[in-house]
């Protein structure tokens, strides 16, 4: 049974208002349980057990990883005040970062570089499409905020830019 089945099967018994729904082949032995309080579902492999999250947890969206600013210690916040005077480079999309255009090519932007607008400054790659960022700002990369081959988020902080 596929995992996409699997949760078909979670959505249809959470809707239903079934308590109860056991499902048994020979490979998997599945027990959703639901009800007023929340039941893990147990999928069950022939000598394995595997617990997950309740059904409401499954569609759960992830709570997004970067820090909140007010965590920041007060010793970095003359930091965080020195950084007011940057303009930020965002992510116009969700994808995945890369600073080059190939593992063998070298970076777009490194910090200290000149920049113009227009000029690329990272790939996001989302859903296959490697999409070339141009920047809508001019000036000098100050620190590059997200490290290569790794997801971002819409209007996430990519670098930061001094336009003076």
């Amino acid at each position: 049974m596929k995992l996409t089945e699997i949760q078909d099967l979670i959505k249809f018994v959470s809707k239903s208002g079934v308590n109860e729904v056991e499902l048994e082949t020979k490979e998997i032995k599945i027990v959703i349980k639901t009800g007023k309080q929340a039941a893990p579902v147990v999928y069950q492999a022939a000598p394995a057990q595997i617990t997950t999250a309740p059904a409401q947890v499954v569609a759960a969206p992830v709570a997004n990883t970067t820090p909140a600013a007010e965590t920041t210690p007060p010793a970095t916040t003359a930091a965080a005040s020195n950084e007011a005077k940057y303009v930020t480079i965002k992510s116009p999309m969700i994808g995945t970062f890369y600073r080059s255009a190939g593992p063998d090519k070298a970076p777009f932007v490194n910090v200290g570089d000149d920049i113009e607008v227009g000029k690329p400054v990272c790939i996001i790659e989302a859903m296959k499409l490697f999409n070339e960022i141009e920047s809508e700002v001019k000036g000098k990369i100050v620190k590059v905020l997200v490290n290569d081959a790794t997801p971002v988020e819409y209007d996430q902080p990519l670098f930061l830019v001094d336009p003076s």
